[in-house]
């Protein structure tokens, strides 16, 4: 199995529990890992995934994980053969195509554009990578069973699965990136209120092993999803899972009594050998928890707030979450950590989780249901017409808002006290920059080399002019114990992208500050970007 395994009893104590072997849990550790800081992940399955979902992993996402080593293995990881990553708004899969949208359009933002990888693939890659730094581990087939917590730490109680016996492992934090219906949510008494009705989802698991050569012998390109768009006013996402011939179909209540053959069906525009290999329903909950601490319990991922599929916007999120609580656990674990640093985890990440449900609310209004002409499978006049009008409609719409918006992956800023500078608001379109609280602006240092590579380890201090002052903020942030590297930029294209000469980046990429000077008095930046004011 995949991961690092430590024998039962050499587990009893850890600097960060973790519960959960989620993309968001296995991110964390990953991060505290590479900060020196031992974490321990518990997971009550094996680590396989049953059935997988093929979201994407946005590019903010595959900066981090650039970051922590494993992108090019995730990219690596990949479906075998190609396929386009295309999403096709159909009447059905080979039969009138309305509109197309060709992704990955986000390259010069980032030195990690999205990639496409089904979740039973990445989770090996990130399994295997925990561990490889001393301290991090996992135990696949362990249940946390319950825990208290005190002024000092946390101590679990921990059931090995399928052997009986239990054991207590003490740490100094619990992180619970368990999912929707989290034990450790519910024993600290955190509300998740829904903010939109949940949906009730129909998801039909077929193969279809010579839909890709029907799809040729027509003239039609593949895409990984498709939306069928039904006259009724529905619109079905059929996606790829594989580059061997299975497909999921995601259908909504509406079509409860249809038996799943029949809906596979007619997804299809051609007759196709196909075999229904799973038809299951699920709610799907829309919620953000009340707050993500309590203690030194932190909330992350699923744990935290549960958006639904399009666009991937729940893991992007997710995996930001531990980017951001990473970090501030690690500035604890070394002792230069501000008392009101770990309180700005809930600050930062919930309100990007009550922004990220408010667009994946947009999405779904895209994919929901609305007058849909009943001529657009028709193969005359009146067809054409009503496909055109439809196709011109998504064209002009926010169809693929959620895949096509930089603002969503790099667009959150923080206005937590650990910001300085005024407030800035985001605008679309969104445009790299320096401003306070929102993601330094990725460029090109040298061939290969991002401005993004240079930061993470601790505070970096970006100069564009000279300053005979800089040894005085290198002073005074020793002085409290925080990490700072000072970067001399002398290329003109990067500093008009940071638009001011002096730019203190956070070990999480966003901005803490910047300014025409340096300040007058850099211990008091120090104190308060390490949340001790």
């Amino acid at each position: 199995m995949s991961g690092t395994r430590k024998r039962w009893d050499d587990v009893d104590e850890t600097d960060v529990l973790i519960a959960g072997a989620t993309p968001a849990g296995l991110a964390l550790a990953l991060d505290l890992e590479r900060r020196g800081v031992r974490c321990l992940v518990l997971e009550t399955g094996d680590g396989r995934v049953e059935t997988p979902e093929v979201s994407p992993i946005g590019p903010r996402s595959m900066e981090l994980f650039r970051r922590w080593g494993v992108a090019e293995k995730i990219r690596c990881a990949e479906f075998p053969g190609r396929r386009p990553a295309d999403i096709a708004w159909v009447t059905q899969v080979g039969g009138h195509e309305i509109h197309r949208f060709e992704r990955f359009t986000h390259d010069t933002h980032t030195p990690e554009p999205e990639q496409i990888c089904p979740e039973d693939w990445l989770l090996p890659v990130l399994q295997t990578a925990v561990g490889t730094h001393p301290g991090g581990a996992i135990l696949f087939r362990h249940r946390l069973d319950g825990f208290t917590q005190d002024g000092a730490g946390v101590t679990a109680r921990v059931s090995r699965l399928g052997e009986g016996d239990t054991t207590t492992i003490r740490a100094d934090y619990l992180v619970s990136t368990e999912g929707p219906c989290s034990l450790v949510r519910s024993a600290c008494g955190i509300q998740s209120t829904p903010r939109f009705e949940p949906q009730l989802l129909r998801s039909i698991v077929f193969r279809a092993p010579r839909l890709a050569e029907g799809l040729a012998a027509r003239g039609h390109r593949p895409a990984l999803t498709y939306f069928l768009l039904q006259s009724g006013g529905s619109r079905f996402p059929l996606q790829a899972m594989d580059n061997c011939g299975t497909f999921k179909l995601i259908a909504g209540s509406e079509v409860g009594a249809v038996d799943a053959a029949t809906l596979v069906r007619d997804a299809i525009a051609f007759d196709t050998p196909t075999e229904v290999l799973s038809d299951e329903q699920s709610h799907v909950p829309h919620m953000v928890a009340d707050r993500y601490r309590s203690g030194r319990v932190f909330l992350v991922g699923n744990a935290a707030h549960t958006l639904s599929a399009p666009g991937g916007f729940g893991r992007t999120i997710a995996i930001a979450d531990a980017a951001d609580l990473g970090w501030k656990l690690a500035a604890e674990h070394d002792g230069w950590a501000g008392a009101g640093l770990l309180d700005s985890y809930d600050a930062e990440r919930r309100p990007v989780a009550l922004e990220g449900l408010e667009a994946a609310g947009i999405a779904l209004r895209t994919r929901g249901s609305d007058d849909l002409s009943s001529r657009l499978r028709d193969d005359d006049s009146d067809g054409v017409l009503a496909r055109t009008e439809l196709g011109l409609q998504l064209a002009e719409s926010v169809a693929h808002w959620d895949v096509d918006a930089p603002e969503v992956h790099f667009g959150h800023g923080y206005t937590s006290s650990l910001v300085i500078g005024d407030e800035v608001k985001m605008v679309a379109p969104w445009r790299p920059s320096s401003d306070p609280g929102f993601r330094a602006a990725h460029a090109w240092l040298r061939p290969g080399v991002s401005t993004l590579d240079v930061f993470g380890d601790g505070f970096v201090l970006l100069c564009f002019a000279p300053n005979e002052r800089l040894d005085a903020v290198v002073r005074a942030f020793a002085r409290r114990g925080v990490p700072l590297q000072i970067l001399k930029c002398a290329d003109p294209a990067v500093a008009e992208l940071y638009r001011q000469p002096y730019v203190l980046v956070r070990p999480d990429d966003h901005v803490a500050w910047r300014g025409r000077q340096l300040p007058d008095d850099p211990l008091l930046l120090a104190d308060m970007v390490r949340g001790a004011c």
